[in-house]
């Protein structure tokens, strides 16, 4: 039995190492590509003791990272996996840019230390993950 069952990891550990891998690549690629997008600089911000880049970031990452998860756990290859880690993050620039309209001046906000503002666009960023994710999610695998 115990035979069996290493084989059987054998056989999958290579595919877990390449996709989990991939996924935090994406995710990591994303979140940069995220930072570098933004007209604020979140990470010079956070380092200077700005809490609310800190809570705006957070959001992105959480909101980039949850449709990663799905897409991982759903995904039937890993070019499907890439592809959607893409849609996701041009829907977190998207949220943000929707954010922006409806606050005005969200990366002055952000500056200022503004933590309201931080707060509603990390939860923006993280609904919009979480409503993506499900949509992407489905265990039979039956796109539509």
């Amino acid at each position: 039995m115990l035979l069996g069952e290493l084989s059987a990891f054998d056989a999958a550990f290579p595919r877990f190492l390449m996709s989990t891998g991939l996924a935090a690549l994406l995710l990591l690629t994303a979140s940069a590509v995220y930072v570098l997008l933004t007209p604020w600089k979140e990470l010079a911000l956070v380092k200077k003791g700005n809490t609310s880049a800190g809570v705006a970031l957070a959001g992105a990452v959480g909101g980039l990272a949850i449709p990663i998860a799905s897409t991982l756990a759903s995904s039937v290859s890993l070019p499907e996996l890439v592809l959607w880690g893409a849609i996701a993050l041009l829907m977190q620039l998207i949220t943000y840019r929707i954010v922006d309209l409806i606050l005005r001046d969200i990366p002055r906000r952000i500056s200022d230390d503004e933590m309201g503002a931080a707060v509603l666009l990390a939860a923006a960023k993280l609904g919009t993950g979480l409503i993506f994710a499900a949509g992407l999610w489905d265990p039979v695998l039956q796109r539509i």
